[in-house]
């Protein structure tokens, strides 16, 4: 089956990653780390995950690109390749994609010892308020 999938290596969910940290709850289990012995906490070396390395085991023509040009330059080779095709290209974690200025209604955990967490629950309920329903 042709497909081409563009996969995106953060070295973690970083979108996902994002909803929490929104909320309060930094970005508790959205990264791919080794759990430090001393800490007790997922936030030792990054997990060495090679997801191209696993698609290629299973028959997928693999492309690594390593920036922009090299993106646009493996689109165009993964049209021409029979079959499936991946793309991978590393991005930072941390850098957000473009607002899509939409709201999502996830609620925030009223009761919490984290200071950000009581403040975005403030910030959730006034949202909250201020939205209308469509329904």
């Amino acid at each position: 089956m042709k497909i081409i999938v563009v996969l995106v290596l953060n070295h973690g969910f970083a979108s996902i990653g994002a909803l929490p940290e929104s909320v309060g709850s930094q970005r508790f289990g959205t990264a791919y780390r080794y759990r430090d012995y001393i800490s007790g906490r997922l936030d030792g070396h990054l997990l060495p995950v090679d997801l191209a390395m696993n698609a290629e085991s299973l028959g997928v023509r693999v492309f690594r690109a390593r920036s922009i040009t090299d993106l646009k330059a493996h689109l165009d080779q993964a049209k021409l390749t029979d079959g499936p095709a991946l793309i991978t290209i590393q991005t930072d974690p941390l850098v957000s994609a473009p607002d899509s200025q939409s709201w999502w209604d996830v609620p925030v955990a009223e009761v919490s010892d984290l200071e950000s967490v009581t403040s975005a629950s403030l910030s959730y309920e006034a949202a909250r308020a201020s939205r209308s329903r469509y329904l």
